[in-house]
């Protein structure tokens, strides 16, 4: 749940700071910079004191889990850099796509075989699904997504 707190807050602070930034001035825009801050969030983890609880989570049918642990790191930071280059950001979203679709079966794993985060429980099957789906329906929303253009007006004769 902290990687969703993280993802508000920084959308959050974006989008006020896009009363002053005409960048930011879009939710979309703040969305981008919210996912980005998150995945970096997230990314960390694959580094730092949490990495050994990461290695856990890896289903054990895949091979060579701490190199898994440091390319999936390596995966959110790029993604998160390519999501606010505007233009990579499109390419970036479908990749951090299909990468949460790719890490689905280890957060599975993590969450029916009592995987633990810093000695707590990893947050429970359902939620932990509700909150891949929540960020892949935002990454296309603010990564891939154009929205409705106007109609072209009709041309006189």
């Amino acid at each position: 749940m902290v990687p969703l707190i993280v993802l508000v807050l920084a959308t959050l602070l974006a989008r006020l700071a896009g009363l002053w930034w005409l960048p930011l001035r879009s939710w979309a825009a703040a969305a981008r910079v919210g996912l980005a801050v998150m995945f970096c969030f997230t990314a960390v983890a694959h580094f730092g004191s949490m990495r050994a609880d990461l290695v856990r989570m890896v289903p054990p049918w895949v091979p060579d889990p701490e190199l898994v642990v440091t390319l999936t790191g390596v995966c959110e930071i790029l993604g998160a850099v390519g999501l606010l280059v505007p233009s990579t950001r499109r390419l970036a979203a479908a990749a951090l796509i299909l990468f949460l679709i790719a890490v689905l079966p280890a957060n599975i794993h993590a969450a029916t075989s009592g995987a633990t985060l810093r000695g707590e429980p990893v947050t429970p099957l359902v939620p932990r699904i509700a909150l891949q789906i929540l960020f892949i329906a935002l990454l296309w929303w603010a990564g891939i997504h154009r929205g409705r253009r106007p109609a072209a007006p009709a041309q006189s004769m």
